[in-house]
């Protein structure tokens, strides 16, 4: 595996009820090598569904910084079982040296006498196999004309990506409903590095967020007669393995960006941004080694993205978040704010607590004191966020998502 026993990545592994987000408390969490079976480390998650971090072997950062052949990741395997729920087995959860992954597990109730045992395979990062290479699109589609199959008025975020895991023609491959964000997460985690430098990801999920939201504004696989909204085929879209882990370095990134995406003055949709890895395959969009490179010699993720796309583009903002019960105002709330969006996160927070009680039960007054303060902070710490005990943007949405996940508003 190439790994330094000085090198270490570490893992996190989050457990909740696929029905309704409720955190799964007492589940035990094996590690294994996959080489052998032995068992690394056994752990137990807490009242949020959670194991403590730890750490494992991992191989060189140059490996992931560069062009080496070797495999730049450890690879490792995880079982989850607890109780009166099916155990899933993960083969090949990724672990790169000085980042934290994530490996969530959303459980499904045993079904008594039947087999409830879930094998979920991590397929190889796309930067190390080969996939096939993306078959050249134009940047910007043709829209239909009126009684077409656009019904957007304007780039909207969805609230499920409806992703189909196999080529477009493959009618027997499945379809999964993907939370918009994890999809992007799950894309970033599969196609880079969270070694690379900040701006590097940021540009790289920049990208795939514009593809992402070219496929959902032209409903282009609607068009077509298809009842998905993306595949999982590089050779038409972008990599997804269902399941994987994801890492939190991509995840900070893409809750502060979701709502971002590339475009031209003299386009109204998200510009189709096809990329390539730069080295196996060129093309005429980002190469995810070049960008690399230009963030390690400091660009930032605008100028990385006008070096491929051109001086012309600029970011834009959806101004819609679909599944969302209020958007954000664009006012962070801190301590010592006070109105309606103050009292609305304290609402959600305190609905939120019924199912992670580690988050304080607050007063909903309005007023954003201590006991706010320790919950937003409680809040950020379980689901990822860095722990600023504001509500930002990013914050305000990763509210609200959870808010209606554990509502089953969705």
């Amino acid at each position: 595996m190439n790994m330094n026993d000085n090198e270490k990545g570490r893992l996190q592994v989050s457990v909740c009820s696929e029905r309704n987000s409720m955190p799964v408390a007492g589940a035990t969490v094996r590690i294994t090598d996959p080489a052998d079976g032995s068992v690394l480390e056994v752990l137990q998650t807490d009242d949020s569904g959670q194991t403590a971090e730890i750490e494992l072997p991992a191989p060189p950062p140059d490996l992931s910084r560069g062009r080496n052949a070797a495999r730049p990741y450890a690879s490792y395997n995880v079982t989850v079982s607890a109780g009166q729920w099916e155990t899933l087995n993960f083969a090949g959860v990724q672990i790169l040296p000085d980042c934290l992954a994530i490996q969530n597990a959303a459980v499904r109730p045993a079904v008594p006498d039947g087999f409830n045992v879930r094998n979920i395979l991590i397929d190889p990062h796309v930067l190390w196999s080969d996939y096939p290479p993306k078959i050249p699109e134009d940047e910007v589609k043709p829209l239909p004309g009126p009684g077409g199959f656009i019904v957007l008025p304007e780039p909207v975020v969805p609230e499920y990506m409806i992703v189909h895991l196999g080529t477009p023609q493959d009618d027997s491959a499945s379809d999964v409903w993907v939370p918009f964000k994890d999809y992007i997460k799950n894309v970033a985690s599969c196609e880079i590095y969270s070694t690379w430098p900040v701006e590097t990801i940021k540009a790289n999920v920049l990208a795939i967020l514009s593809f992402t939201l070219n496929r959902v504004y032209t409903e282009w696989y609607r068009g077509k007669g298809k009842n998905f909204t993306i595949t999982n085929s590089t050779a038409y879209d972008q990599a997804y393995s269902h399941g994987r882990n994801i890492f939190e370095e991509i995840s900070t990134v893409t809750d502060e960006l979701f709502t971002t995406y590339i475009t031209r003055e003299t386009i109204r949709q998200p510009l189709f941004t096809q990329y390539c890895d730069g080295r196996r395959v060129q093309c005429g969009g980002l190469s995810q080694w070049g960008s690399q490179a230009l963030g390690e010699q400091g660009m930032d993720a605008v100028s990385i993205l006008r070096t491929y796309y051109g001086s012309d583009i600029y970011l834009a903002q959806a101004e819609k978040v679909e599944g969302v019960p209020r958007s954000y105002s664009g006012v962070v709330l801190q301590p010592g704010s006070r109105g309606e969006d103050v009292r609305t996160i304290q609402q959600q927070l305190n609905k939120i607590s019924d199912n992670y009680p580690a988050i304080p039960k607050q007063r909903v007054d309005g007023v954003y004191g201590d006991t706010t303060l320790q919950a937003v902070k409680e809040f950020q710490k379980i689901f990822y966020l860095p722990q600023s005990g504001t509500v930002d943007f990013a914050t305000w949405y990763e509210i609200s998502n959870v808010y209606v996940a554990v509502s089953q508003m969705a």
